[in-house]
């Protein structure tokens, strides 16, 4: 009985890894099994011990070299680990799907599948000139000889190669329905047909010049290309995408002549850096055009790390029409959006459904309807076959402005979105990883100077053989009659031709199987000018294999010569600009926010609003107000620290019982704790029970989404405190009040500023069970301290003048009791400030 892992040797990633068979396959698998586990620290007990009981290591000592993990062999006969198998077995998988299925090559750009569908119609002769035939054959050819998989894969496969809307540059010319970019499938194969594009012989024009290895297929019957010879850097012209296990890809597509631009800079200047590079390559033009809004940095960036996001809106025109009419075209799409997902977008927008847990449309829903509706009257899809793309957007009113219109719909639908970049693929070592814009064109232009010297190395040893051939025929020529006479009356004619005219065994082959009409005197003239020309063609191609520069110069010229031919305008418009936001004009008035324990919240107009006049829900009551502006902005402090906002604009008004917070914020089941509102600019001190905090500006907690940010860092059991807004003055304090009757007066300046938030500095020293209570900013040089007597009586003490100085100190010193006269203190604020 054998098992997977009975052959096991180390290193998957060798060099000359991709062209071992099937079996060598699987073994190099179970090797990346073993270096994985190894490197995620997977190690028997007994060697954990070891180490524990090795000396310590000197660190005067130079690093030791990495060991070679000791690979796991089954003896067959002790018990198998089961956890050993299926971390074999995982792994196996895994690696396959990185290698076989989802990551390219930076060689060839191509994927296993799409290499053998452009392989097998090579070999069926399916070129650009050539009818075309039906797809079924093709899928036939390719499962039958090369990648034993489901015809539904593979067929899917050439669509995809086929689609000029996913491919920049398609390498199959499909006839039929290849699919639309709304998302309808393509026919069936039986009914459509295809051959290759002229660009694929990019790929397939030197693959019989033994410049590629052949390897065996799947059972041994056929060669196939290990990698096709690409002349120029098809990853990067058509770009990949895929999700493997543990690792995905996404490569955008580029334009052929900047890439070209770029590979050739390389090869001139091999020091050159992507930043450099990046002069040529103005970064990703997809197959369906669009505006790339991105900052220059952002895309340099993602070229210079290998991930990134950019953001890519649609192309629109604005059509002028009848009697002042306008309308709104788009006619380029971002990648990854079709005509189809932009209307249903905008029949969402403006027929929302209630949401799952809901009972009616969110406040956010219906305000948006009401917004769309109010400037868009209605939309249609016109693209027809002259028209890839053509969406038109009416207004409902031709007094609106344009730009506007057109912000309002970028924002709301996926006319603007983000086009993500990841540049993942297979190195020509076969390790899989992170590339760079430069890394991947270093693997390319080294894989291209490999493949044009084995190029020349092959056409030389086919000149020499003909310079060979050319040679024994021309002395035949000479000696004519004697070479007759000689055939006619020798019993071996073979050997007496080596023998009397000292040709070699090919030589004399050749001249036995020579026609008649071969040793004609016109044909002695043909002979010296072949024999001319491939002297001068052995010259020049000694001349590229001995002299690197001129090699480099020869990759240089192809290069040129490919772009020249093949290369078109860029489509992808980079041009820099701010993302579409809607922005709505708000009256700027006083209003008063109040929310409630239970959160529920509301607005009423002006300041200074009779609370005894607000009503509650049963069992609710108020839990904070502010004063503020339409304009302005208020913050709701969850007790994990995070820290939700929400436009005062939109806060419901009226005299009912407001709308509930978790309809405008994401609470994630956390609570209340804290509530401020006001312009972005307000100072505020942030503190918690356990005596930290710190100073910020109330725009520092405003958020992108509902869910807000993570603000203040709260220690277990720890509360936090109600933001104080801080104070202008000559001399701005902060007064600390504790649970255990100490008070701390210190200056404000003390205290850091984190404008991201965290923990903060010590504002008071507790004791043991103590917390902090109460904090202050004051600019007089008083305070008030209020608390409870016998009975719960309310008491108050104001501390000033000389007692004041009692009670001033520095920052994280624990304070000094507080006067008998304030009783069990609660509060401590400024005098000028009313609490009731």
């Amino acid at each position: 009985m054998t098992h997977p892992t009975d052959d096991l040797t180390p290193d998957l990633f060798a060099p000359g890894a991709a062209t071992a068979t099937e079996t060598e396959t699987d073994t190099a698998v179970q090797d990346e099994a073993d270096l994985a586990l190894s490197a995620a620290g997977d190690a028997a007990p007994a060697d954990l011990a070891d180490a524990a009981d090795a000396p310590a290591p000197d660190p005067a000592a130079p690093p030791a070299p990495p060991q070679a993990p000791t690979p796991f062999v089954w003896d067959g006969e002790s018990p198998f680990p089961l956890h050993r198998y299926a971390e074999d077995a995982y792994l196996r998988y895994a690696m396959s799907v990185v290698r076989s299925r989802a990551i390219p090559d930076t060689a060839d750009g191509m994927k296993p599948v799409q290499r053998r569908i452009i392989f097998a119609m090579h070999e069926l002769g399916l070129n650009a000139t050539t009818k075309p035939v039906k797809s079924a054959r093709v899928v036939g050819d390719v499962i039958g000889k090369y990648h034993p998989h489901g015809d539904t894969a593979v067929y899917d496969a050439m669509v995809r190669v086929a689609q000029d809307f996913s491919l920049r540059y398609p390498l199959v010319d499909g006839h039929g329905n290849f699919g639309s970019r709304d998302g309808d499938g393509a026919a069936a194969m039986r009914y459509t047909e295809c051959r290759l594009t002229p660009i694929a012989q990019l790929l397939l024009a030197e693959i019989d010049k033994g410049t590629v290895d052949f390897q065996p297929n799947y059972d041994g019957a056929f060669k196939e290309p290990q990698y096709l010879p690409a002349r120029l850097p098809m990853l990067l012209l058509n770009g990949a995408s895929g999700i493997a296990v543990g690792m995905a890809t996404e490569i955008p597509s580029h334009n052929l002549r900047e890439v070209a631009k770029a590979a050739v800079a390389l090869l001139k200047k091999p020091e050159l850096t992507t930043a450099e590079l990046l002069e040529h390559v103005q970064g990703p033009d997809y197959p369906g055009g669009g505006q790339i809004i991105s900052t220059a940095a952002e895309i340099r960036d993602a070229y210079e790390s290998g991930r990134g996001s950019l953001k890519v809106r649609a192309r629109y025109t604005v059509e002028e029409l009848a009697r002042g009419q306008w309308q709104l075209v788009v006619t380029e799409l971002p990648p990854g959006t079709s005509s189809q997902k932009v209307l249903e977008e905008i029949e969402e927008l403006t027929n929302p459904k209630v949401k799952k847990g809901k009972k009616t449309l969110t406040q956010e829903q219906s305000q948006t309807k009401q917004l769309i509706l109010a400037q868009l009257d209605r939309v249609r899809d016109e693209s027809d076959k002259d028209h890839a793309v053509r969406l038109v957007f009416e207004p409902r009113s031709s007094k609106l402005d344009a730009q506007e219109f057109a912000t309002l719909l970028l924002a709301h639908t996926s006319l603007e979105s983000s086009a993500s970049i990841n540049l993942v693929a297979l190195g020509l070592d076969g390790r899989p990883g992170q590339r760079t814009l430069r890394g991947l064109l270093e693997e390319w232009t080294t894989f291209r100077r490999t493949t044009v010297q084995r190029r020349c190395e092959h056409r030389l040893n086919q000149v020499e053989d003909r310079i060979h051939i050319l040679e024994g025929r021309r002395l035949v020529l000479l000696n004519i009659d004697e070479v007759i006479a000689l055939i006619r009356e020798s019993d071996e004619p073979k050997a007496d031709l080596i023998v009397r005219f000292h040709l070699t065994e090919r030589q004399a082959e050749d001249i036995l199987e020579i026609r008649l009409r071969q040793l004609a005197r016109l044909e002695a003239i043909k002979i010296e000018q072949e024999l001319s020309e491939l002297e001068i063609e052995r010259a020049e191609l000694n001349r590229l294999l001995d002299d690197p520069a001129a090699m480099t110069a020869q990759i240089i010229k192809e290069i040129k010569d490919d772009a020249a031919k093949y290369g078109d305008e860029r489509r992808t418009v980079i041009e820099e600009a701010s993302r579409a936001q809607v922005t709505q004009a708000v009256v700027d008035e006083p209003v008063t926010v109040i929310l409630s324990k239970k959160g529920f919240i509301r607005t009423r107009q002006g300041h200074g609003v009779d609370l005894g006049t607000i009503t509650f829900k049963e069992g609710d009551g108020l839990f904070a107000t502010s004063a503020c502006r339409t304009v302005d902005q208020a913050i709701l402090l969850l007790d994990n620290g995070r820290a939700c906002s929400i436009p005062v604009a939109s806060i419901p008004g009226g005299r009912g019982d407001g709308a509930p917070i978790t309809s405008m914020i994401d609470t994630a089941g956390a609570k209340l704790a804290a509530f401020v509102a006001g312009p972005a600019d307000l100072g505020l001190l942030i503190a918690t029970s356990a005596g930290y905090g710190f100073t910020c500006r109330l725009g520092d907690m405003i958020g992108r989404t509902k869910a807000g940010k993570q603000f203040v860092t709260v220690d277990d059991g720890a509360a936090i405190l109600p933001p104080t807004p801080l104070k202008t003055g000559e001399v701005p304090m902060v007064a600390a009040l504790s649970s255990d009757e100490k008070l701390l007066i210190f200056p404000l300046l003390d205290v850091k500023e984190l404008s991201g938030g965290g923990k903060g500095v010590i504002l008071m020293g507790l004791a043991d069970n103590a917390r902090l209570i109460s904090v202050a900013v004051v600019t007089d040089p008083a305070v008030v301290v209020e608390g409870t007597g016998r009975a719960g009586a309310k008491k108050v003490a104001t501390i000033a003048g000389g007692a004041i100085a009692e009670y001033l100190s520095q920052r994280a010193r624990k304070g000094k009791k507080t006067p008998d006269a304030a009783g069990k203190p609660v509060l401590v604020r400024a005098v000028e400030e009313n609490k009731a």
